[in-house]
C-alpha cells in the first residue's frame, strides 16, 4: 500500500462540507452585530436540550468554565474536597483548585481509563462535597456505582463530559446521570466550534437559574449582582457555528463509531495484536470516540515510525495530574496512582474523526 497522508481531526474538510450553512449562520450574526448573548445563543441552548433530553442547557465560554460554573452553582468553598481522577486533562482538577477546594484523586480502571468506583469510598472525608468522574476518550464512567456512593454520602455528581458529548449510558443520554454534566466545544472535540465554547446541562431548576446568573457575573438583572460570578458567556458567532453543525452531529458520531469498529477489526486481526491493547467499551454504554486510544509498548518508537508514513498520533495524557508541578502542594508522588501512571506511559491515540474513510482507517491500521 503506497503512503497516504491522514488528517488527525479533518477540521478543514468538515468546514468545506458544511461551508454554506456555517457561512450563512455567521453572516446572520455579523449582519445583526449582536456578538454577546445574541439570539443564536438561546436557539442553540434549545437545540442542545432537544438533542440530549436535558431540561436545561446553559452554554458558556469553554469546558473549563463549565466545570467552574457547576462547582460554583453547588457553592463549593475553600477547603472543600472534590473526588476525581488524575488521568485526565488539567481542567478537571484545575477547576476545583481555582475555587480553593482540594482535588482528591482516585486511581482509574485500567481497562476503561475512567475513575475506578471501587476506590472512591475510601477517599471520602467529612470535607468531601462532590465526585467528578471524567468520560475519558468519549466513554461514560460507571455512573450507577458512582451515583449510589454519592447518594449514600449525600454528595453531588459533576460529570466532566468534555470528550463525550452525545454518548449514552444504559440507553439514555449521559447528561441525565449526574447533578451536572459539562462539556467542551473546543474545535478538536467531537462537536467543536471555531474558538472556545462549552455548556453545562442540568435537570435542576434552581441550579439552572443560578448558572445563568453566574456566567454573566452573577447578574439577576443588568448591573444588579446576586452572586460573585464570572464572564463566562458563549460568543454568538460560536453559537452560530454549532447551530450549523448540530443537525449533522448524530451522523458524525455514528461515523466515528464505524471508524472505530474498522480499527477494532483490523487491529484485532493483526499478527502483532499482542503488542497493543484496543479500546474497551462496556456493553451498557456507547463512546463517541473523541479519541481512539491504544495501549502500546515502545510508544515513542512507534510514533516516530508512523509519522514517517504519514500517520499522525497523539498522547492523551503523558503525565497524570498528581505528578504535575502545579499540584506539588498536594504532597503526592510517583506510585500513588499506579494504574494512571502506567497508562500515561503507554497510551497512544490514532487519527479519529467523522470523515476518515475505510481506506484511510485500513491504511492506519496496517501501518500500526
Amino acid at each position: 500500500m503506497s503512503e497516504m497522508k491522514v488528517d488527525f481531526a479533518n477540521l478543514q474538510h468538515q468546514y468545506q462540507l458544511y461551508k454554506d450553512d456555517i457561512d450563512a449562520r455567521i453572516e446572520a450574526v455579523l449582519n445583526k452585530s449582536n456578538y454577546i448573548m445574541g439570539t443564536e445563543v438561546a436557539e442553540l441552548e434549545r437545540e442542545l436540550e432537544k438533542f440530549t433530553g436535558a431540561k436545561y442547557a446553559i452554554t458558556c465560554s469553554n469546558g473549563t468554565d463549565a466545570l467552574i460554573l457547576a462547582l460554583m452553582a453547588m457553592d463549593i468553598q475553600s477547603g472543600d474536597e472534590v473526588i476525581t481522577t488524575p488521568f485526565t486533562f488539567i481542567s478537571t482538577a484545575e477547576s476545583i483548585a481555582c475555587l480553593k477546594a482540594k482535588p482528591v484523586f482516585v486511581d482509574i480502571d485500567p481497562k476503561t481509563y475512567n475513575i475506578n468506583p471501587a476506590l472512591i469510598e475510601a477517599a471520602i472525608t467529612e470535607k468531601t462535597k462532590a465526585i467528578m468522574p471524567v468520560s475519558l476518550y468519549g466513554q461514560p464512567a460507571d455512573m450507577d456505582e458512582i451515583n449510589a456512593i454519592a447518594q449514600k454520602h449525600n454528595l453531588k455528581v459533576i460529570i466532566d463530559g468534555a470528550q463525550s458529548f452525545g454518548a449514552t449510558y444504559k440507553g439514555q443520554s449521559e447528561v441525565h446521570h449526574g447533578d451536572f454534566y459539562t462539556t467542551s466545544f473546543f474545535p478538536a472535540k467531537p462537536l467543536g466550534c471555531y474558538g472556545d465554547g462549552g455548556a453545562v446541562f442540568t435537570n435542576n431548576d434552581e441550579y439552572a437559574e443560578k448558572l445563568k446568573m453566574l456566567r454573566v457575573h452573577g447578574q439577576n438583572k443588568r448591573y444588579h449582582h446576586k452572586y460573585i460570578g464570572i464572564g463566562g458567556r458563549l460568543d454568538t458567532i460560536q453559537a452560530a457555528v454549532l447551530l450549523a453543525k448540530l443537525p449533522r452531529y448524530a451522523d458524525e458520531v455514528a461515523a466515528r463509531q464505524n471508524g472505530a469498529a474498522i480499527y477494532d477489526e483490523q487491529l484485532a486481526n493483526s499478527n502483532s495484536a499482542s503488542g497493543f491493547v484496543l479500546p474497551y467499551i462496556k456493553e451498557d454504554r456507547t463512546s463517541v470516540y473523541a479519541q481512539y486510544t491504544l495501549r502500546v509498548q515502545g510508544r515513542e518508537q512507534l510514533q516516530a515510525q508512523l509519522k514517517e508514513v504519514g500517520v499522525p498520533t497523539a498522547v492523551h495524557y503523558p503525565m497524570p495530574l498528581h505528578l504535575q508541578e502545579c499540584f506539588a502542594y498536594l504532597g503526592l508522588r510517583e506510585g500513588c496512582f499506579p494504574e494512571s501512571e502506567k497508562a500515561a506511559g503507554e497510551v497512544m491515540s490514532l487519527p479519529m474523526n467523522a470523515f476518515l474513510d475505510a481506506e484511510q482507517v485500513n491504511y492506519v491500521a496496517s501501518q500500526v
